[in-house]
């Protein structure tokens, strides 16, 4: 039996370090997003399988049985693909899921179904920061005439998709205090985040709170009607019950 872990993740980390030192079987893979990410404890691939087909080929050629999906709650591409197939082939598959966020006293959240409903809330003019990263920036158009500020891990490899917009590059964990004199020195109007749920990237949404600035929170994707965890704990558990 091996297992593959869809990486990329916290929980993805850590399921990999549990797996490894448990001694059980199992191979990982990131999609190659990030250029220097954090090795894992599994032997690991980076990149993209080559669509549909590549991935089935993959998983026959790996002769795989079991899927651990511990990707970003936004892959949602990848989580369908993955769901479906695993479902068609008879192969055991999981999806790791973190609880998404939800607002407590003192937060100032609007709810949006897509980044391109920012536009509609934020006036021309505003300073907006990004915590979505890059991947979705042009769906931001919208917010030309406004300092759209966007944060993400690596330097950029081509240039902002509108006027009015900059790369801000930082590596995480970014402590409450920190990110409180950043959006101080910022000026920021209004921060714009997707609904990933965890504990370390709720530091902004601390911040914001403090400091009263309101959030745009961009809501999940649909998911898959498939097997689900929220923990990393409950899904070593799922693997060694296999």
């Amino acid at each position: 039996m091996t297992i593959l872990v869809l990486a990329g993740t916290s929980e993805a980390k850590e399921i990999a370090t549990s797996l490894a030192a448990l001694g059980v079987r199992a191979v990982a893979s990131l999609a190659g997003v990030t250029r220097a990410p954090q090795p894992l404890d599994l032997p690991t691939r980076v990149g993209g399988f080559g669509g549909e087909a590549g991935f089935l080929a993959y998983l026959k050629a790996e002769k795989i049985s079991a899927v651990i999906d511990a990707t970003h709650p936004f892959a949602s591409q990848i989580t369908d693909r993955t769901a479906r197939l695993c479902k068609a082939l008879g192969l055991h598959y999981v999806q790791v899921l973190r609880p998404a966020w939800a607002p407590i006293v003192g937060d100032n959240w609007t709810e949006i179904a897509r980044e391109e409903d920012a536009a509609a809330l934020i006036p021309k003019g505003a300073t907006v920061f990004l915590g979505t990263g890059r991947q979705t920036l042009d769906r931001f158009a919208g917010l030309e005439g406004c300092r759209v500020i966007c944060r993400q891990i690596d330097p950029p490899t081509s240039p902002f998709p509108f006027e009015g917009g900059e790369f801000l590059i930082g590596r995480p964990p970014f402590p409450v205090e920190r990110e409180k004199a950043l959006f101080a020195a910022l000026q920021v109007d209004f921060i714009v985040v997707k609904n990933a749920g965890g504990v370390a990237s709720a530091t902004k949404l601390t911040a914001a709170r403090e400091m009263g600035i309101p959030v745009l929170m961009i809501a999940r994707p649909q998911m898959p009607d498939a097997p689900r965890v929220e923990t990393v704990g409950e899904a070593v558990k799922w693997a060694l019950a296999l």
